[in-house]
């Protein structure tokens, strides 16, 4: 499922501006980011969900959702065009966007969990 969502959300031209930017890879792994701590936060904090479950659906699920190795390809697809300011920017901020979504993540989760405790 992780992986035909991947290939989903990949073809959808989601800008006709930045033909050359991988926009689609970048948002991928950004809501895999944010998704993948949501749960994990969620599991690892309060909630008693089995180990099989929980890896089926962080490394099934999402390990096949978001795509470090599309991600390189694609800045080295990058560089090699000349792109060097697309490639230093799409590195840039799926590094950045990755780890602030993961905070939000975290910080949300734990907040939704707080709440139910009460």
């Amino acid at each position: 499922m992780g992986a035909v969502s991947r290939f989903a959300i990949k073809s959808i031209r989601l800008s006709e501006h930045c033909i050359d930017f991988p926009i689609n890879t970048l948002f991928i792994n950004v809501t895999g980011s944010f998704i993948l701590t949501l749960l994990l936060t969620s599991v690892f904090e309060i909630l008693k969900i089995k180990e099989d479950i929980r890896l089926g659906i962080s490394t099934g699920f999402l390990g096949a959702y978001t795509t470090f190795s599309t991600f390189c390809k694609e800045s080295i697809e990058l560089l090699d065009k000349g792109l060097y300011v697309y490639s230093f920017l799409y590195i840039s901020l799926s590094v950045v966007l990755g780890l602030m979504f993961s905070h939000i993540a975290a910080y949300v989760s734990r907040r939704l969990l707080q709440k139910k405790a009460y």
